[in-house]
């Protein structure tokens, strides 16, 4: 059957995940600790359907209640058309300027998620946290975007601008599975594994915070008994790095 296809395809991708992105899962959690206990902020942003993972992140059971994220109008999938979408994260200076008004200060983080790697909005935020001292690091395909042209001016790619790349280690154009007969591929990996590496991340982070002998800023399930207290206390505590409340 085709969905057995997908499956396959998405298991050879995790253990790949695994193989590879080990270092920089560690990395990236340890960053964020350090964020956190420097009491600096965690931002996440992505444009279109890259923008899930950001929301994936923020707000959620099992979660750090420290990760923000940044919504931007026309970068969601709430527009319409649709398609404005598309002709929006291709405007150079757009994410520069979502950069500077979201306020980012030197010591936050700010994770970016493009798959392509290659329009105008991610390198621009990419470059304007830099400039103000964000430590930045960026969820793509490297091989899907090392195929293509960048679209910003400065003929970068989001992987070469930031500190640390997560690669989702999907194929070219996202889709994986091909049809006999059919010249287009169905089954889009990058939300399965990108989830996958950003929980991995999540839960990384967590076994640090454990570590340093920190309780971790973490939701509860709001649908457990106990859950709506503990969120309250969490949120309480940690109410000076949370832009989303």
């Amino acid at each position: 059957m085709y969905y057995e296809k997908y499956f396959s395809k998405l298991d050879e991708i995790l253990r790949e995940i695994q193989k590879t992105q080990s270092e920089a899962i560690e990395k990236c959690a340890e960053k964020m600790v350090e964020t956190t206990l420097s009491r600096h902020r965690i931002y996440a942003v992505g444009c279109g359907h890259a923008g899930l993972l950001a929301k994936e992140l923020f707000y959620r059971s099992g979660g750090l209640v420290t990760v923000n994220p940044i919504f931007a109008p026309g970068l969601e999938l709430d527009v319409a058309p649709v398609t404005l979408t598309t002709d929006i994260e291709r405007i150079e200076g757009y994410g520069a300027t979502v950069i500077k008004r979201k306020n980012l200060q030197k010591g936050d983080f700010l994770l970016i998620h493009s798959v392509s790697g290659r329009n105008a909005v991610g390198v621009d935020m990419a470059l304007e946290a830099v400039k103000r001292g964000v430590f930045v690091a960026c969820l793509t395909n490297v091989k899907y975007s090392q195929s293509v042209s960048s679209r910003h001016s400065s003929g970068k790619r989001l992987f070469e601008v930031c500190s640390l790349v997560l690669d989702n280690c999907g194929d070219i154009g996202d889709a994986a599975v091909s049809f006999e007969g059919f010249a287009e591929k169905s089954g889009p990996t990058s939300t399965a594994a990108g989830a996958a590496i950003l929980n991995a991340v999540v839960a990384e982070a967590v076994g640090i915070f454990l570590e340093k002998g920190v309780v971790p800023p973490v939701f509860m399930s709001a649908n457990l008994d106990g859950g709506d207290e503990h969120n309250r206390k969490v949120l309480e505590e940690y109410g000076d790095l949370i832009t989303y409340m």
